[in-house]
């Protein structure tokens, strides 16, 4: 007996609704992810580890720097000891010092996108100095402003950014960002071309349920789409010949049904009139409408080709024919025109026998549409005794006769309402029954609106 391993749950589930739901998201989630994720611990790494103490060895330096300026000048806080202090500065240590007299220290400070530098500034600086400081890394691009308490007041000194911090590590930022925008629009392109192969193979499926040919598909893509598309293809091939088999049988049928039909039909003609005759008379029609439903049911009007039809002349040309039957329908068009790519000779079909089945049980039967989203709404509503809701279902099945009064379907076989929704759900809609505001039934056929 075959061990089978519990399925475990990794996600919770908020979090999979959180999820992308599209493959081309989710595959780039599972690329970019890791990705995103390694670039981050190895810039982490970097920073924490290389970055920072170059930067304190830097910092240091510098402080020790500013520490022997400052030293040196309150042992003699003369102008011309700070003029020897700032000439030496400048030609060995690259720093710039001035007093401004009476002044005292800022008392805020702008913070730094690079906080581990004013991290190691304020540790260097408090290790090198007694006296107050201040500094600021944002108000100049390329220098550190540096500000010493003295008894005379503020020695202010301007270094290079450079001895503070490694610049590299802007090099550094830019290249890992720049490698992980690059393997992403790569990654991107490779896996567009794998999902419009299945894109297009759920196309070609979508057309094919609504009875449409694609003769521009061809297998294409990774190996797995590939035979996946070949598959589809040769199922797709084993259904027409199915199809076409049992209309082909059903047509002979017919044909073989007919011929002594229609010598039943002359030889009762030629036959004396009585009751018994009318009688085989009725028989001989009901078998002969039989055989007609028979063949509409396999035949599925699959024949037809699709093409773009106004949503009201639709409706107009039903009601006139309904009109020629005897009938007065109800009608309410769309208040502004909508179009809609179908057989329109099967809907046509399958409305009518909607409307026709309103007529048969009710008095008054109404024919509406109205738009919802994509969808194209076809609704008909009637006055009749109506289907029991745990039976609606069930009079769709081919060849149901229910025991209600509405579906005993006398002249019929049951057919009438799985032939519609047959032809419905072949343009990728849907038939559903439901009750009507009239009392009866209400019929409503979904279709969509914008087709591949």
């Amino acid at each position: 007996m075959a061990f089978k391993l519990p399925r475990l749950k990794f996600w919770p589930a908020y979090v999979k609704r959180a999820l992308p739901r599209s493959l081309m998201a989710r595959v780039l989630l599972i690329i970019v992810l890791p990705i995103a994720i390694m670039q981050i611990a190895v810039t982490w790494v970097f920073f924490d580890k290389h970055w920072e103490t170059v930067t304190a060895k830097l910092s240091e330096g510098l402080a020790g720097d500013i520490a022997w300026a400052v030293r040196a000048y309150e042992d003699d806080p003369t102008p011309k000891n700070l003029h020897k202090i700032k000439a030496q500065a400048d030609t060995s240590m690259q720093l710039s010092i001035s007093l401004r007299p009476g002044e005292k220290l800022p008392t805020n400070q702008r913070p730094s996108i690079f906080f581990a530098l004013n991290r190691t500034m304020n540790q260097a600086l408090g290790d090198q100095l007694e006296e107050p400081f201040w500094f600021d890394t944002t108000r100049y691009p390329g220098f550190v402003d540096i500000r010493v308490q003295v008894k005379e007041g503020v020695l202010r000194i301007v270094a290079p950014k450079d001895r503070a911090f490694a610049t590299t590590g802007y090099i550094f930022i830019f290249w890992m960002l720049g490698a992980t925008c690059i393997l992403t629009a790569i990654a991107m392109l490779f896996i567009r071309n794998q999902v419009r192969a299945i894109e297009r193979l759920s196309q070609a499926a979508e057309r094919f349920g609504r009875g449409e040919e694609d003769p521009k598909f061809k297998p294409y893509g990774a190996t797995e789409v590939r035979a996946a598309a070949e598959a589809f293809l040769k199922m797709k091939a084993r259904i027409q010949r199915q199809i076409e088999q049992r209309t082909t049988l059903l047509a002979s049928v017919s044909h073989d049904l007919r011929t002594p039909l229609t010598r039943l039909k002359l030889e009762l003609a030629m036959a004396a009139q009585d009751t018994a005759t009318e009688r085989m008379k009725q028989d001989v029609s009901e078998m002969a409408y039989m055989i007609d439903e028979y063949l509409a049911f396999a035949r599925g009007e699959m024949s037809e080709n699709t093409d773009s039809v106004s949503v009201r002349h639709f409706m107009d040309t039903i009601s006139d024919n309904i009109a020629r039957i005897g009938h007065k329908l109800q009608t309410e068009p769309l208040e502004t025109d909508q179009r809609v790519t179908i057989r329109e000779l099967a809907v046509q079909r399958a409305v009518t026998n909607l409307i026709m089945n309103g007529f048969h049980y009710g008095k008054h039967v109404r024919f509406h549409a109205r738009v919802e989203g994509q969808r194209l709404l076809l609704i008909i509503d009637d006055d009749g005794p109506g289907i029991a809701p745990e039976k609606r279902e069930e009079a769709f099945k081919p060849f149901s006769r229910l025991d209600e009064a509405r579906n005993q379907n006398i002249k019929g076989v049951g057919l009438g309402l799985a032939i519609a929704r047959d032809i419905v759900r072949g343009h990728g809609g849907d038939l559903t029954l439901d009750s009507s505001p009239s009392g009866g039934l209400r019929a409503c056929i979904s279709l969509p609106i914008a087709q591949a």
